[in-house]
């Protein structure tokens, strides 16, 4: 459980006591049950004044999901005669139509998602769930599913964030956490490990730490894959939407720590080389990386792996006097040739405010320091992170991250707001349903750029996103390459209902594809985003994508339902259009 914080003023009843396990609630919080994550008071001013919010707006909840899951849901359950098929191959224990386990792999983590749990909403939900333990079962169950015209949709961590996972035509969906999360070799010589699908970030990551126990390695190793979602997503997940950790600046993308990989598609079982390179054909790998299910079935990942050199971290924050400075000094890090830090986060002026509270910078001698050096509130811009790998590389490019930012007008900070983010890294999620009790909402997006487009990306998104009153509109960079970087999108605001959310949720969306940026970084398309993708990288190249799901699933049985905007509903291209518009006057 964790630690209440001490307010002096008026506090909220932030929610901490587990949810009811069969309830609605327990499927929509994040995590584990029995933790939770309650902003400070500073930060709870700083929404009460961003969002025009009194005390009185924090002294009724609603809408907070505790009613139980009833065993009767909007689609109705299997046929038993599939059912008892499927019981056969995966074993009576591993096969459920109840209506609770229908649900929980029913929805990911979008606040879309939440809503529709909060008002008990049972759309969507697959009509059984299965438990596979192996690849032979996964085979057999995708054969069988063919012959019957039964759609397939797999979970893997749950923490989908576009509507990846949900089973819009009904079917089954195959749960991979239970049983299919096994390591399947690992090779010390080649610093390669193969894992099934379902194996979950930290399970990978304790296997690698312990290899001199486990493998009898000579050392410890480390994926180096950290996404938000880490403890509560899947190596499959990472792979088949094209994820990033946020070590990748150093260590790669998923797809530049992907290998081999297995599918098995309706049309066959596809394997990728597991070579390190080669120019036979275009590459299977990148064919089928981020694929989100629609073509197959991801059942097996052989992936890179690095030393595990955490004890030399050089951890360093600097405070930049505006935007405009601070992206030229990432710009300079990553272009300068002298490699790149593991961790790398810039923080735009308004999501440096709030993580001056969140952090607990604010009020320090910190603060104190850069308020008198001249680096103001509401144009500072904190940039932080930390350099890794072997000893002499990360020392020499600690110095000359420190070097190239005091150059562009940097504040060294010490280490210590790094520190405090890294503490924070995994549980911020956790403030959610605290929150989202009281109407408020927190959700993301998040796209990819050059350098050249960064600022006017970065304008053009705010523009639409603080037209709408009282809302709070936070970015960052946290990937980061020679030739650009992601930007990700935090808004907070409270919203009347699911609706008014999407509105706004589209029309950050259609500001991003206005301005030319990619309409994913790192987290996928899913159904969430299906709408924009054929405008987004043109009719021929997704012809490329509906002809490859010609050739995998003729049936459309694979994640049927808008995924990468294939199959897409009317309702889905009816998107709100509000592209070049503002909030406060759409006129579309």
């Amino acid at each position: 459980m964790a630690e209440r914080k001490v307010y002096k003023g008026f506090k909220p009843e932030w929610e901490q006591v587990p949810p009811k396990r069969d309830s609605f609630r327990s499927i929509l919080k994040w995590g584990d049950p029995n933790e939770f994550k309650e902003p400070n008071e500073r930060l709870f001013k700083l929404m009460k004044d961003k969002l025009g919010l009194k005390d009185e707006d924090f002294k009724t909840k609603h809408n907070l999901g505790e009613e139980a899951i009833p065993d009767k849901l909007e689609s109705p359950a299997l046929e038993a005669k599939h059912v008892a098929f499927f019981e056969s191959v995966c074993g009576k224990e591993n096969v459920s139509i109840k209506g609770y386990d229908r649900m929980s792999v029913a929805y990911g983590k979008t606040m879309y998602d939440l809503y529709r749990l909060r008002e008990n909403i049972t759309e969507n939900a697959p009509q059984a769930v299965l438990y596979p333990s192996s690849h032979d079962e996964i085979v057999k169950i995708t054969d069988y599913c063919k012959t019957h015209k039964i759609p397939v949709y797999v979970y893997g961590g749950g923490s989908s964030v576009t509507r990846g996972v949900e089973a819009v035509k009904g079917g089954i969906s195959l749960d991979m956490r239970k049983n299919f999360n096994k390591v399947i070799s690992f090779n010390e010589t080649d610093q390669t490990i193969t894992v099934e699908a379902g194996m979950s970030g930290p399970a990978l990551e304790k296997v690698l730490n312990e290899a001199e126990k486990n493998f009898g390695a000579k050392r410890a190793y480390t994926c180096g894959h950290f996404p938000q979602s880490f403890e509560y997503s899947s190596v499959g997940g990472w792979t088949v939407t094209r994820g990033a950790g946020q070590n990748s600046t150093y260590y790669g993308n998923i797809r530049d720590m992907v290998i081999g990989q297995t599918y098995v598609t309706p049309a066959g079982i596809i394997k990728s080389y597991g070579l390190p390179a080669h120019a036979v054909g275009p590459d299977i790998d990148e064919l089928m990386m981020g694929s989100e299910g629609a073509f197959g079935i991801l059942t097996h990942v052989t992936l890179k792996v690095f030393r595990l050199t955490k004890q030399n971290r050089f951890y360093f924050s600097f405070i930049f006097k505006d935007w405009q400075s601070a992206q030229e000094a990432a710009r300079e890090i990553m272009q300068n040739e002298a490699g790149h830090p593991s961790v790398f986060r810039l923080s735009d002026p308004e999501e440096t405010d709030v993580m001056m509270k969140l952090y607990g910078v604010e009020g320090t001698p910190l603060e104190t320091m850069m308020n008198l050096a001249g680096y103001k509130a509401h144009s500072r811009c904190m940039f932080l992170g930390w350099t890794e790998g072997e000893k002499g590389f990360a020392q020499n490019l600690y110095r000359r991250v420190k070097k190239i930012s005091r150059s562009y007008g940097g504040l060294f900070l010490t280490g210590h707001p790094a520190h405090k983010w890294e503490e924070g890294r995994f549980n911020d999620p956790y403030m959610r349903e605290s929150l989202q009790d009281y109407g408020i909402i927190i959700d993301t997006m998040e796209c990819s750029v050059t350098w050249d487009m960064m600022g006017r990306v970065h304008e053009e998104v705010r523009k639409f996103a603080k037209s709408r009153p009282n809302t709070v509109c936070m970015t960052h960079l946290s990937h980061a390459y020679e030739q650009g970087a992601n930007l990700y999108f935090i808004f907070i605001g409270k919203f009347r209902d699911k609706e008014e959310y999407l509105d706004y949720q589209f029309g950050i969306f259609d500001n991003i594809m206005q301005a030319g940026a990619s309409m994913s970084h790192h987290h996928g398309v899913g159904k969430m985003t299906a709408a924009w993708v054929e405008q987004s990288i043109g009719t021929d190249n997704l012809n490329i994508f509906r002809a490859l799901k010609k050739h995998f699933d003729p049936d459309n049985i694979m994640n049927p339902g808008g995924t990468v905007g294939l199959d897409m509903t009317e309702a889905q291209r009816r998107k709100p259009k509000f592209a070049g518009r503002t909030w406060d006057n759409p006129a579309y």
